[in-house]
């Protein structure tokens, strides 16, 4: 054999074992990771977002949970992961898990209830207009979410407990005239009916201002809109503020005519028909947050 000239041939022949038949080879099998997300009564959470963020390169991917409250996600490089879910209603959550191409993993994810959630049939973050995606975007749009909902979840309280002495304060409207000792109607109400009434009206003022300013406070969410029963409950505010304002200046006017052994007359005898329009728009506005089915019957129109 002609070693020299079979040199070449033998160079090339090593050339191609080293360097090209390595590219041949199968590259690493994909990773499949599904799994089903659920809140904590085990129901389905539908529509939630859920993302894997490899931990070596930092690249995502993002899926939706299905009606059934499943997600799945295929093609994934094998490594380690931070899955993270979110979904309107429900606090956030991460979990850690490590892919391999030895088949499919599961991981199976159970979400509670947000802090605007805790309170019964409290309003939605959808209804507040705003997406759990805006949240955890941005720390500081989080932080302000967070003193947001703190704000209107004292708020939501401090309404119950202001309906309490202005259902008193309409209640003892028409008995601050008493009676005599021999059942003859006074034609001046005694100090103490009067001083009593005037004192729950005070009470029902100083309340609801305090709980109107932790709304009227609260951070405002930029390039947000409101919808559903929430729009509701506000639009019904520019009918009991207003009468909020009137009710006790008539009901002081009021208040001064009988003292001085008047009768109740001119723009005070409005009193009592302004405060019952103004509690029954402040107990509207209460129902439209409160109703189990509000969401729904909004959400339609």
């Amino acid at each position: 054999m002609d070693w020299k000239a079979a040199r070449p041939v033998f160079r090339n022949a090593v050339f191609l074992f080293f360097f090209l038949i390595p590219s041949l080879t199968p590259a690493e099998n994909p990773a499949t990771l599904a799994g089903a997300v659920t809140d904590a009564a085990g129901k389905a959470v539908p529509n939630a977002t859920v993302t894997a963020r490899n931990n070596a390169t930092g690249q995502s991917a993002l899926t939706r949970t299905n009606a059934t409250g499943a997600y799945s996600f295929a093609n994934l490089p094998p490594g380690g992961y931070t899955v993270s879910v979110a979904a309107d209603g429900f606090a956030a959550k991460d979990a850690t898990v490590t892919l391999t191409a030895s088949g499919p993993q599961t991981l199976d994810l159970t979400l509670t209830a947000s802090a605007a959630q805790e309170l019964p049939n409290a309003p939605t973050l959808g209804d507040l207009g705003f997406s759990q995606q805006q949240m955890q975007a941005d720390p500081k749009l989080q932080a302000m979410l967070d003193k947001h909902t703190e704000m209107l979840k004292i708020h939501q309280r401090l309404g119950l407990i202001t309906a309490i002495p202005m259902a008193a304060a309409l209640i003892t409207g028409p008995m601050a005239k008493a009676k005599g000792h021999n059942g003859q109607t006074i034609t001046e109400p005694t100090n103490a009916n009067l001083d009593f009434h005037a004192a729950l009206g005070g009470a029902t003022t100083v309340l609801y201002f305090t709980t109107a300013s932790f709304a009227v406070f609260a951070p405002k969410i930029p390039d947000t809109h409101k919808h559903g029963a929430i729009r509701v409950h506000e639009a019904l505010a520019f009918i009991h503020g207003p009468g909020m304002i009137l009710t006790p200046i008539l009901g002081a006017m009021a208040y001064n005519q009988e003292n001085n052994g008047q009768k109740v007359h001119g723009l005070a005898s409005a009193h009592g028909p302004v405060a019952v329009a103004t509690a029954i728009a402040y107990g509207a506005a209460i129902v439209a947050v409160s109703w189990p089915i509000h969401i729904k019957f909004w959400e339609k129109q």
